[in-house]
Order: structure tokens, then C-alpha cells, then sequence
């Protein structure tokens, strides 16, 4: 019943009831949800990005040096392991390529972990940061991205329940072994896949 429901609103909303997973039902809001407080930033001249790890070269970049790589843009549906998804997100931000020509990651390097802030660590295949529509993103939907939400840098990660698009990132540490993250230290799934309601379970 649920899920009729929860298709019936996407017909409603003029979307193609395909495109919502499992076990999701559709929002137009971008809801708020991260385990402690959202860091605030009020001078980012002292913010730096770190790249190291299973890497030749490891950089550290300052925020003038990060938004002067070239940046992108795309729409995607987005979704949460607490069951909502938003479709046509627009996301602006750095692919990952930029800073791959930078670092140089080694050909034993296969997994990626993101480091946020306070500690929070998300962790992914390299492949799906090399995904077309992965970024490391600045804005949402049109606006620099609120604090809530992550500003002034997130990761998007496409293909995962949103956890694993970590806010407040700081940096990116390449292996050869994957490493749980803070979620998945806590019973979350690590694959992570919607589309298979693979929300927990390590």
C-alpha cells in the first residue's frame, strides 16, 4: 500500500513512478538530517582541501585554489536512507577528475574516503567518484549551499543513499582497502544501493 501511494504521488507530480526506489516516497523539500551540529564557517581563508593517500602527489588546496579549478554542473535524483528522494536536484561544484590530474592517484588505489568535519568519514568505490555525475559540490539547486547542507564543500555521490555524499568535506584519502565509514560503523549498510533497499548491514 505504501508503495502504491507513494507512486501514485509521483504520477501526480507529473514524474515517471520508475525513477523513485523502493521504499521512498517523493519530496519537493530538501530535508535536514546529519548527526550532530552543521559547522559554520565565517572566514574560509584558513579552509583547506586535502587529497592524499594511494596517491603520487598529495595536495592541499586553500578555498581560492579549489574555485579555480573548472567547475560543472548536473540534475540528479537524490536519496535518503530515511526513505525520502528529491528529483532534479541541480548540483555545481569540482568533478574529481580536476583533482585526479593533480594527485595522480596510483593504480592500487580503489576505494575513497571522504574526511568531514568533526570526524565524519563516508567511504566508496573510486569508481563511483569517477561517475559522470559525481561532484564535489558548492551549490544546490541554483544557491551556494547552506550550511545544513553542507557548505561550503559536499560530496555527491550518484547511485547511493545520500549518507555517503558527505557533507563539510575536507578531504579525500585514496586506498587500496576499503574503510568503513562513521554510518556504517553503525550497522548502515556499506553498499548502500537504493534501488536494492540496502540500507543496513555491514
Amino acid at each position: 500500500m505504501f508503495r502504491s501511494k507513494a507512486e501514485q504521488k509521483v504520477r501526480d507530480a507529473g514524474y515517471d513512478p520508475a525513477r523513485l526506489p523502493p521504499g521512498q516516497y517523493l519530496t519537493e523539500k530538501w530535508p535536514v538530517l546529519h548527526a550532530g551540529s552543521a559547522a559554520r564557517y565565517r572566514d574560509l581563508s584558513t579552509w583547506t582541501l586535502r587529497v592524499f593517500g594511494d596517491v603520487e602527489n598529495e595536495i592541499e588546496l586553500s578555498w581560492a585554489q579549489f574555485n579555480e579549478l573548472p567547475r560543472t554542473s548536473n540534475v540528479q535524483d537524490i536519496h535518503c536512507v530515511t526513505r525520502w528522494s528529491k528529483f532534479d536536484t541541480k548540483f555545481e561544484g569540482v568533478h574529481w577528475r580536476e583533482l585526479a590530474k593533480l594527485a595522480r592517484p596510483n593504480p592500487t588505489a580503489r576505494f575513497v574516503i571522504a574526511h568531514a568535519e568533526a570526524g565524519f568519514t563516508a567511504n566508496v568505490p573510486l569508481a563511483f567518484l569517477e561517475q559522470d555525475d559525481a561532484l564535489l559540490a558548492t551549490h544546490g539547486d541554483g544557491e551556494v549551499l547552506e550550511p545544513d547542507h553542507g557548505y561550503p564543500l559536499r560530496l555527491v555521490i550518484p547511485g547511493k543513499y545520500f549518507w555517503k555524499s558527505a557533507k563539510w568535506l575536507r578531504g579525500i584519502e585514496l586506498s587500496s582497502i576499503d574503510k568503513p565509514g562513521f554510518w556504517e560503523r553503525y550497522g548502515y549498510s556499506n553498499d548502500a544501493d537504493p534501488w536494492k533497499e540496502e540500507r543496513y548491514g555491514f
